[in-house]
């Protein structure tokens, strides 16, 4: 069992922030395309985050021209150059799916306060 835990360890990412359910979040991609390699950023509120060691993600919502779109991340991915913490949110739950229902104004977060 050491064998596996020491793999794990070696494999996980000690640069991410801390942050929760109801946070914004800008995710860093690496995208490779072919031999050029570029940086894609997804901004959006973190709706779940799945604890574990290195199987451990978070889904990151946004609104894009009317349609929502959920994506989920790996926490510990190689893709991922960097998580910047935008803002904090003020929630009550730790999974916010009824999120999914609402729109417009109706869909804002409350601020938590100062990070």
């Amino acid at each position: 069992m050491n064998i596996i835990k020491k793999i794990e360890q070696e494999n996980m990412r000690l640069d991410i922030p801390p942050f929760r359910s109801g946070d914004m979040v800008k995710v860093h991609l690496r995208i490779v395309e072919g031999e050029k390699e570029r940086i894609q950023v997804f901004q959006g509120n973190v709706i779940r985050i799945k604890r574990g060691t290195t199987n451990s993600t978070f889904t990151v919502r946004k609104v894009s021209e009317g349609v929502g779109v959920e994506r989920i991340f790996p926490i510990h991915s190689p893709f991922i150059d960097h998580i910047e913490l935008v803002s904090q949110g003020r929630v009550r739950r730790s999974r916010l799916y009824y999120l999914r229902a609402l729109k417009g104004k109706a869909a804002r977060i409350k601020p938590r306060g100062h990070f």
